[in-house]
C-alpha cells in the first residue's frame, strides 16, 4: 500500500531546510524529498526518503509514485536568476520542463488517489518587467496582474510556470469527454528578494542586501553593484517558509487566486547601507554599478501589492525592515562569521 507524504523538490536549499524542519516537528506528515545533490547530514535524518536526482528525470517520478501517494508538493527546484541568464537552455529545461514533470505526475496522483495534489510553486518578483524607471517610481506598488512583461529568463520561466499552474488547476484538457481539471490545487507565492542568515549570498541579482552585512562581520570593503536610490521589496527568509506553509493551508473556497504577492519592506540600497553602518561603523561600503545587473533591477517594482494575500489567507510578516535587519540578520550573520 503506497504511503501519504509531502513531497519537497530543490530540499536542499534554505526553504526547503526550513519545511523539512517544521514538518518534522510536526510529525502529521512522512517526507519525501527530491534534489540534484544529497542533503545535509543534519536535514537528511528527518526525511522518511531522500531521491538524489533531477525533477526531469521521469524515470525517478514514476519510482516515487509507484511507492509513495503524494497529496502535497512544494516545488522549490530550480536555477536561479543570475545562472539562468548565463545558461538559458538549461534554465528553461529545469525550470519550465521540470515544472511541466511534476504538474503532471500531480495530475496523475490526483486521478490515482481520489482526491486533489495541494502543488506549492514560489515564483518571483523577476515575472515583472517594468517599461522604465520613470514607470517605476511613478506606480509604487504593483498588484499581481500589472506589468507582466518579464526581461530575463528566469522571470519568463516563473511567469509561464504560473500560467502552466493556472491551466493544470483550471483548464487541464478542456475538450476531453470527462472533466479531468481541478485536481491539481496549484497555489503560488510570487516572492520579493528573500535575504537569509543562514546561508551565504549566491551571487543573486536581489543579494546586494546580505553581500553588505557578510562583508561588514567580515572586515572586508564591499561595493554594492546597484545605485544608492535602487529599491525593490524583500522579506526574511523566516517569513518566506511561513508564507508557503500558511498559503499551503488556507481553505481553498477562500483563495481568488491562484498567484499571490507577497512582501514585507522595501528599502533603498542606501537605507540598507545606513542601518549596516550603524551595527559596523567602520565597515567600508560604496558603490560600483554594474550596468548590466542595475539594467534587471530597474525593471523589478519598487514594491508590491500583498493586499489579496492579507485577506485571502491572512499573510502577516514578522520581520519588517528594521527588525529583520537589528533582530535576525545582522546578530545572525555576526555569530556566523564568530564561529567560521
Amino acid at each position: 500500500m503506497r504511503k501519504p507524504v509531502v513531497l519537497i523538490t530543490g530540499a536542499g536549499g534554505e526553504i526547503g531546510h526550513g519545511l523539512v524542519e517544521r514538518f518534522a516537528e510536526r510529525g502529521d506528515r512522512r517526507i519525501v524529498t527530491i534534489d540534484i545533490a544529497r542533503l545535509d547530514e543534519s536535514v537528511a535524518k528527518k526525511v522518511d526518503r531522500e531521491f538524489t536526482g533531477s525533477i526531469t528525470d521521469r524515470p525517478l517520478l514514476e519510482r516515487l509514485m509507484a511507492e509513495f501517494e503524494v497529496d502535497l508538493i512544494f516545488h522549490l527546484a530550480a536555477l536561479l536568476s543570475t545562472r539562468s541568464e548565463f545558461t538559458p537552455v538549461a534554465a528553461h529545461d529545469v525550470n519550465v520542463g521540470g515544472t511541466l514533470h511534476l504538474l503532471e505526475f500531480a495530475q496523475r496522483e490526483a486521478e490515482s488517489h481520489g482526491r486533489p495534489v495541494v502543488f506549492m510553486y514560489p515564483s518571483s518578483v523577476a515575472a515583472y518587467g517594468l517599461p522604465d524607471l520613470e514607470t517605476k517610481m511613478r506606480v509604487g506598488k504593483v498588484r499581481e496582474d500589472d506589468y507582466l512583461h518579464p526581461t530575463t529568463m528566469y522571470g519568463c520561466n516563473k511567469l509561464y510556470c504560473e500560467l502552466l499552474g493556472t491551466y493544470y488547476a483550471q483548464h487541464y484538457k478542456q475538450l476531453a469527454a470527462e472533466a479531468v481539471s481541478r485536481r491539481v490545487d496549484f497555489r503560488c507565492v510570487r516572492f520579493p528578494g528573500l535575504i537569509s542568515a543562514e546561508t551565504m549570498p549566491s551571487g543573486g541579482t536581489s543579494d546586494y542586501a546580505p553581500e553588505m552585512i557578510h562583508a561588514a562581520a567580515k572586515g572586508e570593503p564591499y561595493g554594492c553593484f546597484v545605485r544608492p536610490d535602487t529599491r525593490i521589496p524583500f522579506m526574511a527568509m523566516p517569513d518566506g517558509v511561513d508564507a508557503l506553509l500558511t498559503l499551503a493551508s488556507a481553505p481553498r473556497e477562500r483563495l481568488r487566486r491562484t498567484a499571490y504577492n507577497v512582501g514585507a519592506f522595501s528599502p533603498s540600497a542606501e537605507e540598507i547601507r545606513d542601518v549596516v553602518l550603524t551595527a559596523f561603523p567602520r565597515a567600508e561600503i560604496s558603490f560600483d554599478v554594474d550596468r548590466k545587473r542595475q539594467a534587471i533591477v530597474d525593471t523589478w517594482p519598487a514594491d508590491v501589492d500583498s493586499t489579496a494575500a492579507c485577506r485571502d489567507w491572512g499573510f502577516a510578516p514578522r520581520y519588517d525592515f528594521q527588525r529583520a535587519f537589528r533582530e535576525y540578520l545582522i546578530p545572525t550573520i555576526v555569530r556566523r562569521h564568530a564561529t567560521a
